[in-house]
């Protein structure tokens, strides 16, 4: 076996985009929650799983109307945390996208990552209250599988009998990018053909929205909940807490062309970088992003001016935006203002560690559709924000590639791209 550290002077074999899946704000599928997005539908709303009334932020990009049953026995479905629900469903709905079975999976050579930001925070919300009021020995023994983070690409990995390279990336926003962006080198080494890559999150509790409002992150326009995510526009106010998950199936090029997949795209680029500046704020004009950046395109061998579409971070927050469109005119300079931005986050809201996962999804199909989802409520321009936002409509042109960004608290930066296949 190959080892993947050294894989710079071996042939490197390509990665394509066979499925996708995803449970998102917009729809329990990727089909739907992409048109919507296309369609400028906003998936964010009051909260109604638990009362928001005492908190300064009252809204969320919460998933409607999720049933695990299709996916998940009832039996195994109270042993799993929310956002392993949500992973196994999103990678399943993906398997079937890309036309595979269980038994078609090569067991040893099939590998699954999964980018998780918090775990399994809600059950320790209601588990803490079991502690606190019963004792510790009324805690289910499920307690520990339901929450650590490596079990929502564990449980999968148990499901589908893979035995290849199996652990969940934790990384704030940027983790599930990371987990793509890994993945692919998995299969660029030869250390895999198939790899179930991307990223789960449902942490909408009380404990994270009153955390994150301690922070000053979240929006509170409660009374305009389709408005609050806004990013670039003066207006914004923070960011709006989502969930979901997205999935990619990931497989070695000649691996995929001799079982006649469609492909809907090659992972051309990947790039990460650290700001080494701040816990919560990017470094001066988004230097880490513009890196990273930078490392995607040399990467991919592709020059600047080749990025049709960026999938921005665009979280809605009063520092990063414009730290991100400063990176964005810093790096691709003249070819800046001719490259479409969006951030499908004005409609998802922020899904943490499954935001580049889901984003990815949502390039990938823009690449495959040639529509650009727009940024929604993208009213009035920051004065630092002089890029093309694709505000309020969708918009229609062929694309070549496509970067995603994502980035992080601690300051951890991904940036992926995704380029139509030339054969």
């Amino acid at each position: 076996m190959q080892n993947r550290f050294f894989r710079e002077s071996l042939p490197q074999r390509r990665v394509v985009v066979t499925g996708v899946g995803a449970v998102s704000p917009l729809g329990l599928d990727a089909k739907t929650s992409f048109e919507n997005a296309c369609k400028g539908v906003s998936g964010i709303t009051k909260i109604s799983r638990f009362d928001a009334s005492v908190s300064p932020a009252q809204i969320a990009g919460d998933v409607k109307n999720f049933t695990p049953e299709p996916f998940i026995s009832l039996k195994e479905v109270k042993k799993m945390d929310l956002f392993i629900q949500y992973s196994i469903a999103a990678s399943l709905m993906a398997l079937e996208n890309a036309g595979l079975k269980k038994e078609d999976l090569p067991s040893e050579r099939t590998g699954i990552f999964m980018g998780v930001g918090m775990g399994g925070l809600p059950t320790i919300e209601e588990q803490h209250s079991v502690l606190l009021e019963r004792g510790p020995t009324r805690l289910t023994p499920f307690f520990i599988p339901k929450v650590i983070t490596n079990l929502a690409s564990g449980q999968l990995s148990i499901m589908l009998g893979a035995k290849g390279p199996n652990y969940s990336i934790t990384s704030a926003c940027a983790s599930g990018s990371h987990a793509i962006g890994e993945a692919v080198s998995y299969i660029r080494s030869g250390q895999c053909d198939i790899m179930i890559a991307g990223g789960a999150e449902a942490v909408l509790c009380p404990m994270a929205i009153g955390g994150f409002s301690a922070m000053k992150a979240l929006s509170t326009r409660n009374e305009a909940p389709r408005e609050a995510s806004r990013p670039w526009d003066k207006g914004r106010d923070g960011f709006v807490l989502g969930e979901g998950a997205g999935t990619l199936i990931l497989e070695d090029y000649e691996h995929a062309s001799r079982r006649g997949a469609k492909i809907y795209a090659e992972v051309t680029g990947y790039g990460t970088t650290s700001d080494a500046n701040h816990m919560t704020s990017p470094a001066p004009e988004g230097e880490g992003g513009k890196r990273a950046m930078q490392l995607a395109l040399n990467n991919a061998s592709l020059n600047a001016d080749q990025i049709d579409y960026i999938n921005a971070h665009g979280t809605s927050t009063p520092a990063g935006d414009p730290l991100e469109s400063i990176a964005i005119e810093n790096l691709f300079k003249d070819h800046a203002k001719n490259i479409w931005i969006s951030s499908t986050k004005s409609m998802t809201g922020h899904l943490l560690g499954a935001a580049g996962a889901l984003e990815s999804v949502f390039s990938i199909m823009s690449l495959d559709s040639g529509i650009v989802p727009p940024t929604i409520n993208l009213e009035n321009p920051d004065d630092d924000c002089r890029l093309d936002y694709v505000p309020l409509r969708a918009r229609e042109k062929k694309l070549s590639h496509v970067l995603n960004n994502s980035f992080g608290f601690g300051g951890t930066n991904a940036c992926l791209i995704f380029s139509r296949l030339e054969k």
